[in-house]
């Protein structure tokens, strides 16, 4: 047997036990990196991934849904609450303004602002979508021709002659309205520099309707430039959508802290909705470890409604349509009148 040296810890150098992989976890830049952590299959329908949690305890991310019902936890490896059917509203506004933020692309910004505002409609909410992004796709997935468009959200910010009333679109779901955007919104960041109270500017062309409306969309643009600021500016929260993917996990820090520099500078009143797992494979260790990571980093933060990668998102795109009248039975529609119950619950 051998012996212990001063300050080892017995049976470090063993080899780990029959059903555990040795997973080398990355070091922070500069840093060294972390030491291995060992993540064990757990003997169930599916896989799961384990990280350490921030209480000292594991995150099991249990790798399909048999597992997850089997251990009486939902996707997240947390126990899932039971969100009430949002109950009819008396009366409409004013609006809560909630910006949906990533400064990574393809994250499902405009798929989340999309479906969401579909599935918010579905409850009785009257719900506006504001196409804050230069590429115009959320006005796309809706149906509209961005390059067809005379007024967009970019006159209405640069020309005060235009009311925000002249630029809405009615959409083909009841109690959905639409602020659409095309390329010309890109000229608006370099244009607004020179203004008075520039970050504040579509918080104050946004006003004449809140009233109007229960629950706003900001679909921001994939940067953090003077647009986003302005539509952190303008929001009383943001919903963060973040692919299971490692690159995406590590923009959340730079996230993170700009929105604590709009919030100490600019909106106090700023906060985190949620984050939001999209594009997820439980099928996928490296899926799993990545929303295992998420948990243990933010908790009750990240919603326990997770986003599945399904083809019908890319079909509704073309149809025009959110999925919520596409494939209104598929598990990407049920997903988002899952992420409505809980937002409307928070």
């Amino acid at each position: 047997m051998a012996k212990s040296t001063p300050g080892s810890r017995p049976g470090a150098d063993a080899p780990p036990p029959s059903g555990t992989r040795v997973v080398r976890a990355r070091g922070t830049a500069g840093g060294p990196a972390a030491p291995p952590r060992r993540v064990r299959a757990v003997p169930s329908p599916g896989r799961s991934s384990v990280a350490p949690a921030g209480d000292g305890g594991p995150v099991v991310i249990p790798g399909s849904a048999a597992a997850g019902a089997a251990a009486g936890v939902g996707p997240t490896g947390r126990p899932v609450p039971v969100f009430p059917e949002p109950k009819p509203l008396r009366r409409h506004g004013p609006a809560r303004v909630i910006a949906l933020c990533n400064q990574k692309g393809g994250v499902g910004k405009t798929t989340t602002t999309l479906n969401l505002g579909a599935a918010l409609a579905e409850t009785g909410r009257r719900v506006l979508l504001v196409d804050f992004d230069p590429q115009g796709a959320l006005s796309v997935g809706l149906g509209v021709n961005p390059l067809a468009l005379e007024l967009t959200v970019y006159n209405l910010l640069m020309d005060s002659s235009v009311s925000v009333r002249d630029v809405l679109l009615p959409t083909a779901v009841e109690g959905l309205d639409l602020l659409p955007a095309n390329i010309d919104l890109s000229a608006a960041e370099v244009q607004l520099v020179n203004e008075v109270a520039r970050e504040q500017t579509l918080s104050r062309v946004l006003a004449p309707v809140v009233p109007d409306y229960d629950v706003v969309l900001v679909d921001c643009q994939p940067s953090l430039g003077l647009l986003t600021v302005n539509a952190l500016t303008a929001a009383h929260g943001v919903i963060i959508p973040l692919e299971c993917e490692y690159f995406a996990l590590r923009g959340v820090a730079l996230l993170v802290s700009t929105l604590e520099k709009v919030r100490e500078r600019l909106n106090p009143d700023l906060v985190v909705e949620g984050m939001l797992a999209t594009m997820y494979d439980p099928r996928t260790l490296h899926s799993r470890e990545v929303l295992a990571r998420l948990v243990e980093s933010f908790g009750d933060r990240v919603f326990h409604t997770v986003v599945s990668r399904t083809v019908r998102f890319p079909e509704t795109t073309v149809a025009g349509q959110p999925i919520t009248t596409y494939a209104s039975s598929s598990n990407g529609a049920a997903a988002y009148r899952e992420l409505a119950r809980e937002l409307l619950a928070r």
